[in-house]
């Protein structure tokens, strides 16, 4: 079985100030058509949606330390070191959602923390908002499937590093 993915750049990989594309996504926007270009900028939208609702919404709660999270942290017994530390992952999720070359890597990353999310709402509050974490796995999913070209370059900028 083959799969169509976008080709891998010859050049080095470049990290400048400012840069917001990566070149394989670069690569891939200007050989592309303009159908391409409207899936890449959705799904960068998506990215961005999500990157939002987890900066804010999700772990800024925990990281103010909001009643409603502390009572929820308190409840699965987790006190506020677990509620902070899950609110410094989310937020560095959030964050590595907007760098090209960490971003399906972080949307690997917020999947895993969202299984666990849904087996915490299963367990202990009886899936009462279980829903939620299923119904984000699946745009992190679709992200972490279409930048995964992005891996390759994660992999040679640790290489360069090592």
């Amino acid at each position: 079985m083959s799969e169509t993915t976008a080709p891998v750049p010859t050049t080095p990989l470049t990290l400048t100030a400012g840069s917001d594309v990566s070149t394989t996504d670069a690569t891939a926007t200007r050989s592309g058509s303009a159908r391409a270009r409207r899936a890449w900028i959705a799904l960068r939208a998506l990215q961005v949606v999500l990157a939002l609702f987890f900066g804010f919404a999700s772990a800024l709660p925990k990281l103010i330390a909001h009643p409603s999270a502390a009572e929820s942290f308190d409840r699965m017994g987790w006190g506020s070191a677990g509620m902070y530390t899950i609110g410094l992952l989310e937020l560095a999720g959030a964050v590595a959602l907007l760098i090209p070359v960490l971003q399906s890597v972080a949307a690997m990353a917020l999947s895993a923390l969202m299984v666990g999310a849904f087996v915490v709402q299963v367990t202990v509050f009886d899936g009462q908002y279980a829903a939620t974490p299923v119904i984000l796995i699946v745009p992190l999913t679709l992200i972490a499937w279409a930048r995964r070209g992005h891996n390759a370059d994660l992999l040679r900028l640790v290489r360069r590093q090592a």
